[in-house]
């Protein structure tokens, strides 16, 4: 149930806190053998902070539209006295002594914690096919992949377990399992959600954002979460307004890309993808044809920067490499090779390229593209096969297929959003970007287009 819907009973003493914890920790133990979509349930945590959010509404205090809704954090977000793994074999007993921002806010919000999800090995990865903790399943189909890196937390909000979860997005890490499990995934501007407590990958591309079920959800948890804060230096501005205006889509600019984004689509994304452009159409929206700067180049720059990033950070554990997954520890020994010249000159191209984007938003408002080219894939599937104009097939690494078009908006810094697509079978995600700091506007065109 969606979270307005579930604050409105509350608020009527329709349903207690409790009631719902319970019901979220019934369907999490329910559906944990299917889809292990956690890696640690925190039952006893749970109904306490439940309790409290039931004894705040008897005593007449409101703490805001999360007050004792269920949810998760992805098993990165530090989180005093409950073991936080990031998903490896590194930090499998490491039980924090202090709290994230992102915690912080949604404890003060009411919020309440029913575990922390699973996760691709240190955020690092596509599949959520981890070696330590088990390969997270997706709820549409258990043989196929959730995503990743936050697939655990995309299961369980499309799965009913959680009314919404925490997750992390360094090359689409929120996005893809948003797309491949059929929920809403919010990528804020870089910046906005403080990265305060959290475990990096990628220090200068990690963005964190909320999973949920509708494009209005992610807003009123965004109200929670978002914020300037001295701790975090990436954190860059104050309380943004989350009001967009916009109630319908009557003008609005769309920018739809000419190049890159309709190359190597399978055929069922890219129907439910021009579905969705003549639903927009439809409504009064323009389509605008743009051309995106280079996005074949950013998707390198910004894997110069994830890899040298991630080797850097995870250098003292040189002498524990049989302690890391197989794929991992194969893109950590990658980074090494990598020379300074590479991040630098990856960095300088950065700011190029952000310069050459602000040039489309003199066209669009907004830009639509579909989030992944291909469904979720197989679990252990390796490779995806296109159809090359010599009639003969081309394999494409599951990884860089996933990421193709969401990568270049975590080097550009941009809000983005993944909302599902209307197509019958698995989902499939249409991903909505906007301006810098335009976070509010693409969470309004998401609310308009789900409708």
């Amino acid at each position: 149930m969606k979270i307005e819907d579930l604050a409105r009973r509350l608020r009527a003493r329709v349903v207690s806190a409790v009631e719902l914890a319970q019901e979220s920790l019934r369907r999490i133990h329910a559906e944990q053998p299917h889809l292990n979509a956690f890696i640690t349930i925190t039952d006893e945590l749970a109904l306490t902070q439940a309790r409290q959010a039931d004894e705040d509404f008897a005593k007449g205090i409101d703490r805001g539209p999360l007050q004792g809704i269920p949810y998760a954090l992805k098993d990165l977000f530090r989180t005093r006295g409950v073991r936080t793994t990031g998903g490896t074999k590194i930090y499998a007993d490491h039980v924090p002594d202090y709290d994230c921002a992102v915690y912080e806010k949604l404890r003060a919000a009411g919020a309440v914690l029913m575990g922390k999800t699973g996760l691709h090995e240190l955020a690092y990865g596509v599949t959520s096919n981890n070696p330590h903790y088990g390969a997270v399943r997706n709820p549409h189909d258990p043989s196929r992949i959730p995503g990743g890196s936050s697939g655990g937390s995309g299961a369980a909000v499309a799965a009913g377990m959680v009314s919404f979860a925490m997750g992390s997005d360094t090359g689409g890490s929120i996005r893809i399992p948003a797309a491949y499990c059929g929920c809403v995934g919010f990528k804020p501007t870089y910046g906005v959600v403080s990265r305060y407590g959290t475990m990096p990958l990628g220090g200068s591309l990690d963005h964190m954002g909320p999973m949920t079920q509708t494009a209005r959800d992610s807003a009123l948890v965004m109200r929670a979460i978002g914020g300037f804060d001295l701790r975090d230096g990436s954190s860059v501005v104050g309380a943004l307004n989350w009001e967009s205006g916009r109630d319908s889509l009557k003008g609005l600019r769309v920018g739809v890309p000419e190049n890159f984004y309709g190359a190597r689509v399978c055929p069922e994304v890219a129907d439910a993808f021009s579905q969705a452009l003549k639903r927009a159409e439809a409504a009064g929206a323009g389509l605008i044809p743009v051309r995106a700067p280079d996005p074949e180049a950013i998707n390198v720059i910004g894997r110069i920067i994830l890899m040298s990033e991630a080797s850097a950070l995870m250098e003292r554990y040189e002498d524990r490499r049989a302690d890391f997954g197989a794929d991992v520890l194969a893109l950590l020994d990658q980074g090494r090779l990598l020379a300074a010249a590479d991040y630098i000159n990856a960095q300088r191209l950065r700011t190029k390229m952000r310069g050459e984007w602000d040039a489309v938003w003199s066209q669009a408002d907004v830009i639509f593209t579909p989030t992944a080219p291909i469904l979720a894939p197989l679990i252990g599937q390796t490779e995806v096969e296109w159809q090359a104009n010599n009639k003969e097939t081309e394999g494409e690494d599951v990884r860089l297929a996933t990421t193709r078009f969401v990568r270049a908006i975590n080097v550009l810094g941009l809000p983005a959003v993944s909302i599902p697509l209307k197509k019958s079978g698995l989902p499939a995600g249409l991903q909505i970007i906007g301006r810098g700091f335009d976070d509010a506007r693409v969470l309004a065109v998401a609310g308009l287009m789900e409708g």
